[in-house]
C-alpha cells in the first residue's frame, strides 16, 4: 500500500507535477489530487492505483513498504518511524 505522502514525495523526488504523474499514468488530474489529500493510505480503484505505481516504478523509483527492506541503490528517503502528527487517530465506536 502507498500512503499520501510516499506519492507526494516520489512526485517531489522526481520533479514532476501532478498533471505529469496523472498523464504518464493514465489517469485524471484530479485522481491524483484526491490520491495525495488522503489521509494515511491512499484509497480508491485499485486499477487506478496499480497504474500510478507502475507509472512511478517506469520512472526509477522505489516505493518501500513499511518494514519492508529497500533493493535499490539510488537516493531516496525513509522515516524511522511514524510522526505522532501523521499516526491516524483511532476510530470511535458508537
Amino acid at each position: 500500500m502507498i500512503t499520501a505522502a510516499q506519492l507526494r514525495a516520489a512526485r517531489a523526488l522526481l520533479g514532476i507535477s501532478q498533471c505529469e504523474l496523472a498523464e504518464l499514468a493514465g489517469v485524471s488530474v484530479p485522481t491524483i489530487q484526491r490520491m495525495e489529500a488522503s489521509v494515511g493510505d491512499v484509497r480508491g480503484v485499485v486499477d487506478t492505483l496499480v497504474k500510478v505505481v507502475k507509472a512511478l516504478d517506469g520512472l526509477g523509483l522505489e516505493l518501500i513498504g513499511e518494514e519492508a527492506p529497500s533493493a535499490g541503490r539510488g537516493r531516496g528517503v525513509r522515516l524511522k518511524s511514524v510522526p505522532p502528527a501523521l499516526k491516524p487517530e483511532p476510530k470511535m465506536r458508537a
